[in-house]
């Protein structure tokens, strides 16, 4: 079957001390790629939810390895399905997050995770996510392609004043997941990150310096994060980004978990990031 695939777990030992970095690799079947994709998910998400797999096999089915992972304080638990570890959750800082990429492409980039050592390596974030891929390719300059959908252009709007007196009060913020209906804790340490590390944790000053080839995705229709910040990212970066507006594309694209096939927008999406990634990784 030419495009039989196989998939390889893999956990990294955390930086912290805390729980390993979990995470999937996928390649073609008898393939071993020269280049690899790196596949951050964002805020309430995880490596399995929604759409992530399978981009990630269409990734792979393209030729390159498609390394997806949790990040440690994501609130998923050891089965990677279910937010069953929500004191983790409560735990989670940008900077943890910024650190754990980085742990993932040393892993990547010295040939540990992948089949052979990637002579080229593209980031992939959504969301949340995004926002932290673009934080995590101005800091790396192994990094040979980036996209990104809906992400962030900053932390600090997100959030309003009663939250911050909360954290600075030392208290703790509940944010409701509306799919599982949870209230996901986020502690004071959150909000002590970002004022500790405001500039290492500026993303539209971080996305002047990324250097690779950027592909800015967004949706006009997204209520979570609107498609200013797409445009905001968009001008802040340096001349070898690109903007696609997808029209109708709301956060995910149309997209749910459980997943239920890919919609139009998702799949214009998706095409333009393999595209991305096939001439940039090539």
């Amino acid at each position: 079957m030419p495009n039989a695939l196989t998939l390889t777990r893999f956990e990294i030992r955390s930086s912290d001390g805390g729980p390993p970095i979990r995470g999937d690799v996928r390649v073609r079947a008898g393939h071993r790629p020269t280049a690899a994709v790196v596949i951050c998910h964002g805020f309430k998400g995880f490596r399995a939810a929604n759409f992530f797999p399978n981009l990630a096999r269409a990734v792979a089915a393209h030729g390159f390895a498609a390394v997806t992972f949790d990040f440690t304080r994501n609130g998923v638990g050891p089965d990677g399905v279910d937010f069953s570890a929500l004191h983790l959750f409560a735990e989670q800082t940008h900077s943890r997050n910024v650190n754990e990429i980085r742990q993932v492409l040393d892993a990547v980039c010295s040939g540990v995770l992948v089949p052979r050592k990637p002579r080229r390596i593209g980031l992939f974030g959504h969301s949340r996510g995004g926002g932290e891929a673009i934080l995590a390719a101005a800091e790396n300059s192994r990094v040979d392609a980036l996209v990104t959908w809906a992400a962030i252009a900053d932390v600090a709007s997100r959030w309003s004043d009663e939250h911050l007196a909360t954290w600075r009060s030392g208290g703790t913020v509940h944010v409701e997941n509306t799919r599982t209906k949870q209230m996901m804790p986020v502690g004071p340490e959150y909000w002590r990150d970002y004022e500790d590390n405001r500039e290492r944790l500026d993303i539209g000053a971080a996305a002047a310096r990324v250097s690779a080839p950027w592909m800015i995705v967004h949706g006009d229709a997204d209520a979570t994060v609107p498609v200013d910040e797409g445009q905001a990212l968009f001008d802040a970066a340096g001349e070898a980004a690109e903007l696609l507006v997808i029209e109708g594309g709301d956060h995910t694209f149309g997209s749910s978990h459980p997943y239920p096939g890919a919609t139009p927008e998702l799949r214009t999406a998706a095409d333009a990031t393999l595209d991305w990634f096939g001439t940039h990784l090539a």
